[in-house]
């Protein structure tokens, strides 16, 4: 298992070349907003990416909450073995609530995994609403979105994050 280590520690050893952040996040995540001199290196892609550890420096794993690399400490352990590695506790929210830089581009879409929670409650609630307040059969549109969402988690494919990738912001970012 990987220690942790808080934002202010971290920020001091990446100031005196002590240690290097590797953001786990996705692409995009990183994209639109990251920490300055952070490396990403996706959790989806990680296997595949040479990890190139900088000899004698400490590899600081990061995500937005800490909750991504927590729950992959095992394997982020795996991959930095020999290597000294720690995950940055509270991830970019804690190192923000620090005051310490963050790097954003507005320009970039949200992340898409927002964009299906924003477009599936927008359906749901307004689907409730039209059927409380024009017809019952609005209803159907949230038992539609649940399903979707249903079956999204099973299976692990989600048709709406497939079409909102095809959406002209996305794929400007592309």
């Amino acid at each position: 298992m990987l220690r942790t280590i808080d934002a202010t520690s971290a920020a001091r050893l990446v100031e005196t070349g002590g240690a290097e952040l590797i953001d786990v996040r996705e692409a995009e995540e990183f994209a639109r907003s990251r920490i300055p001199g952070a490396r990403n290196l996706p959790l989806s892609r990680l296997e595949a990416a040479p990890l190139g550890f900088q000899p004698g420096r400490m590899a600081v794993f990061l995500c937005q909450s800490g909750t991504r690399t927590s729950s992959q400490a095992g394997r982020l352990a795996a991959l930095a073995a020999g290597h000294d590695a720690a995950i940055l506790e509270g991830g970019m929210r804690a190192w923000q609530s620090a005051g310490l830089a963050l790097a954003t581009d507005r320009a970039q879409p949200i992340p898409l995994m927002r964009q299906v929670q924003i477009a599936a409650g927008a359906l749901a609630l307004g689907g409730a609403l039209l059927g409380f307040l024009v017809a019952p059969a609005f209803h159907a549109v949230p038992a539609v979105v649940g399903a979707g969402l249903v079956f999204a988690g099973i299976s692990g494919t989600c048709g709406m994050a497939r079409i909102l990738m095809l959406m002209p912001w996305n794929r400007a970012a592309a």
